[in-house]
């Protein structure tokens, strides 16, 4: 027994080459695939109307200043406030929405009462459901509130994340002890309380990440504010962005505009992912030795 024991490690390590080859290589595409159309809009962003249609696709351009002064400058620096009004939206929906998810799956997971089941299920549904499909249903009931056309037509829907809700309660089913809030009730601590002092506390990690994606869904978000705005000023950069590039056929000029605002739109995410990597760092159960 003892001498085929070699013997197996050498046909196992073997066996193994191939498979992390294969493993790798797909890893590799796949990084390729996220990573090359980045690069592509960083390399664009430096070039003019031309370089843009010829020579080499990653070469760079001398342009990016050039681009970025008339991106910001175009129909008297409508850019900056499609910029501003996404970080509102994204912001608002995120924090709000994301708070807003915390409670909710705590109270699926800490907390028995009737029709806890069915609600639940009815939550997974949700998050089974796109978007999209629910865009046509939401503009006839903001239709028919008077909403469309106002930031709350695009802020009110986005504050619901049944995913958010999804996360929140496996984070708390594994991430918040049973017996540290009984014994905070225990000292007299009521519900409220006990979540806001104790349970939040335990929960920062979660909540940043169920946050984060919030933010992300907001912000790429563009059938809802297509359907529901028709105010140029309430547009976000999607939208705005979705708007100059139904012109550039008409003006090639504005594809300059197009690749140096959705460069711009870009940053606000890469900032926010560089300014949460302590929270995950600092591991999910963080707030439980705090």
């Amino acid at each position: 027994m003892t001498s085929l024991a070699p013997v197996l490690r050498r046909r196992t390590r073997g066996r193994s080459v191939p498979a992390k080859a294969a493993v790798n290589g797909l890893l590799m595409i796949g990084a390729a695939y996220m990573v090359l159309p980045l690069l592509w809009l960083v390399f664009a962003a430096t070039k003019d109307a031309t370089g843009l249609y010829s020579g080499d696709a990653f070469a760079w351009g001398g342009s990016l200043a050039a681009n970025l002064e008339r991106l910001f400058a175009q129909d008297g620096g409508i850019f900056l406030r499609w910029l501003g009004n996404s970080i509102g939206y994204a912001g608002v929906g995120a924090v709000v929405g994301g708070f807003i998810s915390v409670l909710a799956g705590y109270a699926f997971d800490k907390f028995e009462f009737r029709g806890k089941r069915p609600l639940y299920a009815t939550v997974l549904v949700g998050v089974l459901i796109p978007n999209t499909a629910t865009v046509i249903p939401l503009y006839l009931l903001a239709a028919s509130a008077g909403a469309t056309n106002t930031i709350w037509a695009v802020i009110i829907p986005v504050l619901c994340n049944p995913f958010g809700v999804y996360l929140a309660r496996v984070f708390s089913d594994g991430y918040l002890p049973a017996e540290i809030l009984e014994a905070a009730r225990v000292d007299g601590a009521g519900p409220f309380r006990t979540f806001l002092q104790v349970g939040f506390p335990m929960f920062v990690p979660g909540f940043v990440t169920i946050a984060l994606f919030q933010f992300v869904g907001i912000w790429n978000n563009f059938m809802l504010p297509l359907i529901m705005l028709q105010n140029r000023d309430l547009f976000p950069s999607s939208v705005g962005i979705a708007l100059w590039q139904s012109q550039v056929q008409q003006n090639p000029e504005f594809s300059t505009l197009v690749i140096a605002g959705s460069f711009v739109s870009v940053l606000p995410l890469v900032l926010a992912f560089l300014m949460l990597q302590r929270f995950w760092r600092a591991g999910l159960s963080a707030g439980s030795v705090k």
